[in-house]
């Protein structure tokens, strides 16, 4: 393993998730025509079997913005990293959580 790998390498007894779960994540973007398919598109890249009819949606109060909610199955920490990446640098994403 490289250094970088070791220094975020948790050995899964000390992981606080348990593998495979059903894992919450929060994405907030415009509120434009496309953001919700471009996000379950991503679920689906790492979740092939997540339901897009899931997603819970959350405009903002000024309506500008919309909250989106997608419950993935979380199978390991490689997984849960790439996703969080993929969803970061997708141009139509503003905050993960």
């Amino acid at each position: 393993m490289s250094t970088n790998t070791m220094s975020s390498y948790i050995p899964p007894e000390q992981s606080l998730i348990e593998y495979p779960s059903a894992f919450p994540i929060k994405v907030m973007g415009a509120h434009v025509d496309g953001f919700v398919d471009a996000i379950v598109s991503v679920a689906l890249q790492f979740d092939p079997g997540f339901d897009p009819e899931t997603v819970e949606k959350r405009p903002s109060k000024g309506g500008n913005y919309l909250g989106v909610t997608i419950t993935v199955t979380a199978t390991s920490r490689e997984q849960l990293d790439e996703l969080y990446r993929t969803l970061t640098t997708h141009p139509m994403v503003k905050i993960v959580l």
